[in-house]
């Protein structure tokens, strides 16, 4: 994993919380904490600080990557609004993920795995949206979905009705917008 996405939880973790609270988040997670941007950083190390997390904040892991989406979107769209600023809503915005914003990510960071995803675009007010990856975080896309409505002011209703966690070979969300 990317050392950016380590820097993102940081930033996160320190706005919300504190500097403190990121010491102790990696002290309990024990892992060192000096994440580079272009460094690569096992998935182990991600886990070991979502599972601290959850252990401090007593919340299941799911929960804490749900947060963790939501709250990087606004950093996201500060660090890089152009990925934002060309789209009026969430729908065409999610539509970029694999042709813009995952081929730039790719560009900056070489070797960052990201995640591909299918779209059905065909209902006007509903987009089913296929996530799939081996690191199976379902629940940080559904936090940066839920963060990218809150980025356009819009409500959305997120549906998961196939997850790799139930034992699915991908995750199916089911977005509708009002």
């Amino acid at each position: 994993m990317k050392g950016i996405i380590f820097n993102l939880l940081e930033e996160v973790v320190t706005q919300d919380h504190g500097a403190d609270t990121w010491d102790a988040l990696l002290e309990s997670a024990g892992v060192h904490g000096a994440y580079t941007c272009l460094g690569s950083y096992s998935d182990e190390e991600m886990t070991k600080l979502v599972t601290a997390a959850s252990q401090m904040l007593k919340i299941p892991p799911e929960d804490v990557l749900s947060w963790f989406g939501r709250r990087s979107m606004s950093v996201l769209s500060q660090q890089y609004p152009i990925f934002f600023r060309e789209h009026k809503s969430t729908r065409p915005f999610l539509l970029t993920l694999n042709g813009v914003i995952h081929a730039e990510v790719r560009k900056l960071y070489p070797g960052a795995d990201v995640p591909t995803f299918e779209f059905d675009n065909s209902a006007e007010d509903v987009l089913l949206m296929t996530y799939r990856s081996p690191k199976k975080l379902c629940a940080l896309a559904h936090g940066f979905i839920e963060g990218a409505s809150s980025h356009y002011e819009e409500t959305v209703l997120f549906e998961q009705t196939m997850c790799m966690h139930r034992g699915d070979d991908r995750c199916v969300f089911r977005i509708t917008f009002s």
